[in-house]
């Protein structure tokens, strides 16, 4: 019997699952079932290679293909992934940043091939620069060029396909990077504020359109476990974005000012220690986004339970999937207005982040916005400095993680029962028929017409033409994923990001244990004559390099001298420099499941310039039996994120390094 109400319900948010992985196909089977499951959108997960602009079979891609998402490397592979789904009933959201142009042509290319009228596709390209220089890596061009592609995107988009969010301004890998709400906020809508200068003054939306544009911006975001704190962060930015998009552009229609987001809860935060904790800890994350009405997310997808061990099973996406189910359709959370409404507390925490992100906005915009601020070194510093303290604070019990630093006694898990596989692996075999692949789609394409493509997209790239028509064009020629992003590469260049670590402030006084490091430290030190040095290294193209960064601080703190050069560096470039700089030691650090790949290939190269003694230790998600494999190869140690300690982390590099060096 149902429960009588009086109030007629909400619709639910958007229910997503962020899935994707080893091949097309595979992840189209994935889809289909999340569908049949009662998901109401799908969420693309692309690998590294297509998110940094590779094909396949390039040499950057070795041992990434198909690891943290799906490869899609041209219009055949783009049909095959929504093969049987209707575009034109779909709503997608599609995690890509430098290439999202390229990943929306594709898009709307397959739509075109199946009729789906171009006004009907509705989703979101995430297409947010700014946040990749400062915490998740997948940028390519420098920033001038990468905001000059989102402006052509968010201007064409708002034109011919206006039910599409052309950029999602994404908060959430900032939050994992160690911001601060405040942070969080006023680093978000700093980005906000230069993509929207930025098409205002570009010229290519007329005056009377531009609400069109306002009303298109998403944002997408991370939600933790103070889950008070967190949706007062939500209401803070609602109001903040109805501040800036009224007094800043004009926009009078209070509904094309409404926030628009959608959410992710903190996969960073799930622990690989009792990793059946990490349920509950999703659940009351995803209060945070949903328990209020006027700031309640518009789309919303969980990570699983055990995404901290590695690729999620069918059944574990499945059981997130009815997380959202139930809070949807079984409380009655959908039925009352907005129960914070009138709340003291909840009104002064709000105004308190509203006042902390305020003037943290103002010192970006001092800064000549938020380009600057990245181009400056500016954000990332604050955001290197933020989460070492945080991590310190984690290290010395003050800030609690439940079986981890404190109520660790456990008992066995049924959930990785001996026997049972906890963990799906992805397909050993999809980088070998992926380069298969891409070889015979070059093989049988029309070459002529893919030659002609690539040189209008060259040359409309060296004026101001907008490049979207240019990328459709190539996209129905058969270029590949690789080609597009080259051509690019010719006319924009490359960036390196600055890493933050130089600019980040140690947190406090050094505690003892740092003290009794040092000394471990120098005293290794004299006993060779020199000061030890330690390379820093993130081998591929995982970005993710907030804990590389978190070592090379701690390791400086403790009197190495730190060489880190960033992320998206060959074994090959890694080995050169240990070898150039004469290192103690080489730390690596990998959490896209290609450790087995890159990481020998470091020892290997090693051996082979005559340093095999340096010891090579490497940090990352890794399955107990990879690091004993890595083990058997070569790697001295192996570190996972329940190895939180890094001080003692780093007694036992010293350790190594004494040992390595025939010290007692």
């Amino acid at each position: 019997m149902p429960y009588p109400t009086d109030h007629e319900r909400d619709r639910p948010w958007v229910i997503r699952t962020y899935a994707g992985h080893s091949s097309p196909a595979a992840s189209n089977e994935l889809y289909r079932r999340n569908i049949a499951k009662g998901q109401t959108g799908l969420s693309v997960a692309f690998d590294l290679p297509t998110q940094t602009g590779y094909d396949p079979d390039d040499e950057l891609a070795k041992g990434e293909v198909g690891k943290v998402g799906v490869p899609v490397s041209h219009i055949g592979d783009m049909r095959t992934l929504f093969d049987g789904i209707p575009l034109a009933a779909a709503n997608t959201s599609m995690t890509i940043n430098a290439p999202a142009m390229w990943l929306l042509a594709l898009y709307v290319a397959v739509a075109d091939e199946n009729g789906a009228p171009r006004a009907t596709l509705a989703g979101t390209t995430q297409n947010d620069i700014v946040k990749e220089y400062l915490s998740r890596g997948t940028y390519v061009f420098p920033p001038a060029p990468s905001m000059r592609l989102i402006t052509d995107m968010v201007a064409w988009s708002v034109a011919e396909i206006p039910k599409w969010n052309p950029i999602n301004i994404c908060s959430y890998h900032l939050q994992e990077a160690g911001a601060t709400p405040a942070q969080e906020l006023a680093f978000a809508l700093a980005t906000a504020i230069a993509v929207l200068d930025s098409v205002r003054d570009s010229g290519q939306v007329p005056a009377e359109r531009f609400p069109d544009v306002v009303a298109r911006i998403s944002f997408f975001v991370n939600a933790g476990l103070r889950f008070v704190e967190e949706m007062c962060k939500m209401r803070a930015l609602g109001r903040l974005w109805d501040e800036i998009t009224r007094d800043r552009y004009g926009v009078e229609d209070a509904k094309k000012r409404r926030l628009r987001y959608g959410v992710q809860v903190n996969s960073l935060g799930l622990t690989e220690a009792q990793p059946e904790n990490n349920v509950q800890r999703i659940v009351l994350e995803m209060l945070a986004v949903t328990l209020s009405r006027d700031a309640r997310a518009r789309a919303v997808q969980l990570p699983a339970w055990n995404e901290a061990l590695g690729l999620p099973r069918p059944w574990d996406q499945q059981w997130a999937l009815r997380m959202q189910q139930v809070l949807a359709y079984e409380t009655d959370l959908l039925e009352y207005e907005d129960i914070f409404e009138g709340s003291r507390v909840v009104e002064a925490k709000v105004a308190e982040l509203v006042e902390g992100a305020r003037a943290e906005i103002d010192k970006v915009q001092e800064m000549g916005g938020a380009v600057a601020a990245v181009e400056s070194g500016y954000m990332k510093g604050q955001l290197v400095s933020a989460l070492s303290a945080m991590r310190k604070a984690m290290e010395s019990g003050t800030h609690v993680v439940v079986g981890v630093n404190k109520f660790d006694t456990t008992e066995p898990s049924p959930l990785q029962a001996e026997g049972a596989q906890a963990i799906q692996t992805a397909d050993p075999e999809a980088e070998a028929a992926a380069i298969r692949a891409i070889g015979e789609w070059r093989a049988v394409r029309d070459a002529a017409a893919v030659d002609s493509a690539l040189g209008a997209l060259r040359d409309a790239a060296k004026t101001d033409a907008n490049l979207m028509e240019a990328s459709i064009t190539c996209a129905k020629a058969g270029v590949t994923t690789g080609e597009w992003a080259g051509v690019l590469r010719e006319v924009f260049g490359e960036f390196r990001a600055p890493t933050g670590v130089s600019a980040a402030v140690s947190s406090g006084e050094a505690a003892a244990e740092i003290a009794t490091v040092r000394e471990h430290v120098q005293a290794a030190g004299q006993e060779l004559g020199t000061r030890l040095r330690m390379l820093v290294g993130k081998p591929g193209l995982d970005g993710h390099s907030n804990g590389a960064e978190q070592v090379a601080v701690r390791a400086r703190d403790v009197g190495f001298e730190v060489i880190y050069q960033g992320i998206r560096l060959t074994p090959a470039q890694i080995v050169a420099a240990a070898v150039q700089e004469d290192v103690h030691v080489v730390g690596l650090s990998i959490l896209s499941g290609s450790h087995l790949e890159i990481v020998p290939a470091v020892v290997e190269g090693l051996r082979a310039a005559g340093a095999g003694d340096v010891p090579v230790v490497v940090g990352g998600i890794i399955p107990p039996d990879d690091a004993a494999e890595l083990r058997s190869r070569g790697v001295a140690a192996v570190f996972t994120p329940k190895d939180y300690m890094l001080t003692e982390m780093m007694d036992e590099i010293v350790t190594l390094v004494r040992k390595a060096n025939g010290l007692s």
